[in-house]
């Protein structure tokens, strides 16, 4: 049997890790749970230490402070390629991504490497969103397109599957991005180094319970950090 590891960042999402995690270990019996908790004060991780006790698919990793989502997920990356997992999913905490889709993202990996849960690649599937943050998140991934060329309707999605050959071959100690130009910079790369890059269409739903992690320094990190890569591949080749 393959076995899948869903990564699931949290800070303060108590809320919602005990209904999140037994819905995506439902949906297939290869599924493991990693929880990658900045110590929440509401007692996140404590929540699923007890779900530990019952399930030996729940995994969880304690970072002493909050260090943003890119961090969290190179962690997840490295603790599923040292537990020889198959697959690595990226996943929100707040149902924004509905564990009924990840089973999608993995069949879709029987053709490609990298699959993305698009929220624009049919249409506009997004709900409870206002209008002024969607027109933010579609402008950002045409900006996106433009400058880099990565040929990604959704480039700033966090809902992926990744083979664990692109994590192989990714280093994931340079990546410098940690929030969510962390998603543009992970799919330019492996784009880069020749993997297929997918999109499934997915209805991506506002977050049932608890806070945004949206700030100004996350939308600011992304703009530039386009053109880091535009102009960091353009001197690779150069100097070649």
């Amino acid at each position: 049997m393959k076995r899948s590891l869903v990564i699931i960042p949290t800070y303060n999402e108590a809320d919602n890790v005990l209904k999140i995690i037994p819905e995506v270990l439902a949906q297939d019996e290869g599924f493991h749970v990693l929880v990658v908790d900045d110590n929440s004060p509401d007692g996140t991780a404590n929540l699923v230490k007890e779900m530990q006790k019952s399930n030996s698919r729940i995994h969880l990793l304690e970072r002493p402070s909050k260090r943003g989502l890119g961090t969290a997920y190179v962690a997840g990356f490295k603790y599923a390629l040292s537990h020889e997992f198959d697959f690595a999913f990226e996943m929100d905490a707040d149902f924004s991504h509905d564990p009924k889709s990840l089973l999608t993202l993995l069949a879709k990996t029987e053709e490609c490497d990298l699959v993305i849960g698009s929220r624009y690649i049919s249409g506009v599937n997004v709900v409870n969103w206002p209008m002024r943050r969607l027109i933010l998140s579609y402008a950002a991934n045409m900006y996106t397109r433009f400058v880099t060329g990565l040929p990604v309707r959704d480039a700033t999605a966090g809902f992926k599957c990744y083979r664990r050959a692109v994590l192989e071959s990714l280093d994931l100690d340079a990546i410098t991005s940690n929030g969510y130009s962390f998603q543009i910079e992970t799919n330019f790369m492996a784009w880069k180094k020749g993997f297929r890059v997918c999109e499934v269409p997915i209805v991506f739903v506002d977050r049932r319970a608890g806070v945004s992690k949206m700030s100004k320094h996350i939308v600011y990190e992304a703009a530039w950090m386009v053109w880091r890569l535009k102009f960091r591949h353009f001197f690779s080749k150069g100097s070649r």
